[in-house]
């Protein structure tokens, strides 16, 4: 198959998502720009030598492609390496203030947007909790804080921006009851198209990804993802959800629902069998608070700024940790995964009482016939779902999918 052409399967869209809308927007890249740009992004300060290297393009076809890339704005030249025998090399860079996209989550407790640039930086965020999610709010937020947010930007930056990517969880209303929401209220939410109608209200593609799956992609793409090519991820939000990474790809499978990981049975410290999001999920510490007396409302004010709940948090650590340990295996039992990668909606400091405690309880389990993973912490954090909902956009506009894997820098030299 040559280069030139898109690999099998592989579209100038992302195959995760669907987009809807848009106008007044750049030209999908043709698939070798975006796959310099891809490997430019993995690989900041690559050399044009490398890229033709890596990617098996001709020197001149690199050197024609990147041209343009630059000519663009896409691409800026840092500072020729000189010392080495022959021209000096020079480390090419994304342009941060190239592309520019919005990405919304959308939680069973709040939401949140961020205004992300070409190199994963947030550059502008907006946050609002409620009771319950309700349609109408959460598209009347969308409109208002977008616009509140474009004008603080430049014609230029305007220009720039590639989309609105929205991670959401899947059939919200079947939720009424674990969060609280009164009588019928969730179910607005059954056949209200939240892509469709965010289209209406903006002038860009909008994109549509499970919220879970958002954020596991991206912590492959800026986190720890990287390191591992194959992983099971754990997102402990308002419920628990996660994801599978196979070959440095997002596996979603048949419906998209892959790596969902919350109906996975284990047992609660009772001996019970229970769904995995029974019991480590941030809304069971919600339900401890408030057995105890305690305000639970700064779980969603802020996650990076949770205080410490004391007895009730040491529980709830503890029973996830357990929990977590069984899902860990028996996801290890299917799948030879290399890590187990664990995140979720609070402060690093919590983040990693949970790792700590799981490794401690995956210890206690028969392991006979199983090769631990890695567990580590996740690297994106609380804003990893608006994060993932922001890539989207420029994913399926620029770059290429995680289904076309490259050889790392270092393993080239000398070939």
């Amino acid at each position: 198959m040559a280069l030139s052409d898109p690999p099998v399967g592989l579209s100038e869209q992302s195959p995760f998502t669907t987009a809807a809308g848009g106008a007044n927007q750049v030209r999908v890249r043709a698939y070798n720009e975006r796959l310099v740009l891809s490997l430019v992004r993995r690989n900041s300060g690559v050399s044009k030598a490398e890229i033709a290297r890596l990617t098996g393009l001709s020197a001149q076809t690199v050197s024609v492609i990147m041209r343009a890339l630059e000519k663009d704005g896409l691409l800026m030249r840092g500072k020729p390496v000189r010392g080495r025998v022959g021209q000096p090399s020079v480390p090419m860079h994304l342009n941060p203030d190239a592309v520019l996209s919005f990405g919304v989550k959308i939680g069973r407790r709040s939401a949140d947007l961020v205004l992300m640039d070409f190199v994963g930086t947030i550059r502008l965020n907006r946050h609002l909790t409620y009771p319950y999610p309700d349609p109408t709010t959460i598209l009347a937020f969308l409109v208002e804080a977008i616009a509140d947010m474009e004008q603080q930007l430049s014609p230029a930056q305007r220009d720039a921006i590639a989309g609105v990517g929205i991670a959401a969880p899947f059939e919200l209303w079947n939720w009424a009851r674990e969060v609280g929401a009164p009588e019928g209220a969730m179910e607005a939410w059954r056949g209200f198209d939240l892509q469709a109608e965010v289209a209406t209200h903006l002038p860009y593609p909008v994109y549509l990804q499970n919220d879970a799956t958002s954020a596991c992609g991206a912590e492959l793409v800026f986190g720890v993802g990287p390191r591992y090519p194959d992983f099971v991820y754990f997102y402990i939000g308002s419920f628990i959800g996660g994801g599978v990474v196979l070959n440095s790809s997002v596996f979603v499978g048949r419906t998209g629902t892959a790596g969902a990981i919350g109906p996975l049975p284990v047992r609660n410290k009772h001996g019970e069998t229970r769904q995995l999001l029974e019991i480590a999920s941030i809304f069971v510490l919600e339900r401890l608070l408030k057995e105890r007396g305690v305000d639970p409302q700064p779980l969603w004010y802020a996650a990076n700024d949770w205080i410490d709940f004391g007895e009730p948090l040491e529980i709830w650590i503890r029973d996830c940790a357990a929990a977590l340990a069984q899902a860990i295996i028996a996801a290890s039992s299917i799948i030879d995964f290399s890590a187990a990668i664990i995140d979720g909606g609070f402060p690093a400091w919590v983040r990693t009482r949970i790792v700590k405690a799981t490794l401690e309880e995956i210890g206690k389990l028969d392991l006979q016939g199983i090769v631990v993973p890695d567990i580590v912490e996740g690297a994106v954090g609380a804003q990893a779902r608006a994060i993932g909902g922001a890539s989207l956009p420029i994913f399926a506009r620029y770059l290429i999918d995680q289904t076309v894997l490259f050889k790392e820098i270092g393993n080239v030299e000398g070939n």
